[in-house]
């Protein structure tokens, strides 16, 4: 990762949470570069149509949950839905800041208003702040930021934030208690104020 606060590093998948449990138990087992091959690439764990493919999500997936350790990765990888995804949203806020600052920032002002639904507005609006708060910011496409939309949408559809990724009704969320209890163990302060904004 670079020193850019702002990364479209969201961009090839959202949580992703049954290849993420494969990950996670290839990371629990410490596997070296040619078993991690082989077992993306070769035996195509993922189910993915092409090696390509496999081996994007993995490394993605990879350096989300490199970010935490194995208390978090045995979550995903041995959790129920609920715990699993929490956990791999962990994870992902702690990889990708603009993922966080979002729960923490705009849903977490959603809630306190007491609207209803998010808009697509609500993640334009961000992304103006965002620049605001990193004049360098990378210029990302239309195409990029619909994108990018699309993948928060969809994560904070799968992690209970909203009732599905099309009306996007806003929900209160309670994290599971196992992820409750890595993130404060751990002192990942700022990932558990992101995933409470919801409450």
């Amino acid at each position: 990762m670079t020193n850019q606060l702002y990364q479209a590093n969201f961009s090839k998948g959202a949580l992703m949470i049954p290849e993420s449990r494969v990950v996670a138990d290839l990371l629990l087992h410490d596997v070296n570069e040619e078993q991690w091959h082989q077992a993306i690439e070769v035996d195509n764990v993922l189910e993915k149509r092409s090696p390509t493919t496999a081996s994007t999500k993995a490394g993605l997936i990879r350096n989300r949950l490199q970010t935490m350790g194995p208390g978090l990765w045995e979550l995903i990888c041995d959790g129920g839905r609920e715990t699993a995804t929490h956990a791999a949203l962990a994870a992902t806020i702690k990889y990708s800041r603009l993922v966080g600052d979002f729960l923490d920032i705009v849903i977490r002002d959603l809630h306190g208003r007491f609207e209803h639904s998010i808009r697509n507005q609500h993640w334009e609006r961000f992304l103006e702040e965002c620049r605001n708060r990193q004049p360098d910011m990378p210029q990302w496409s239309d195409a990029t930021t619909e994108t990018l939309r699309g993948r928060i949408f969809s994560m904070l559809s799968d992690a209970g934030y909203i009732a599905d990724s099309r009306s996007r009704v806003l929900k209160p969320v309670f994290v599971a208690p196992e992820v409750l209890a890595y993130l404060r163990e751990t002192g990942e302060d700022y990932v558990l104020r992101c995933m409470q904004a919801a409450q």
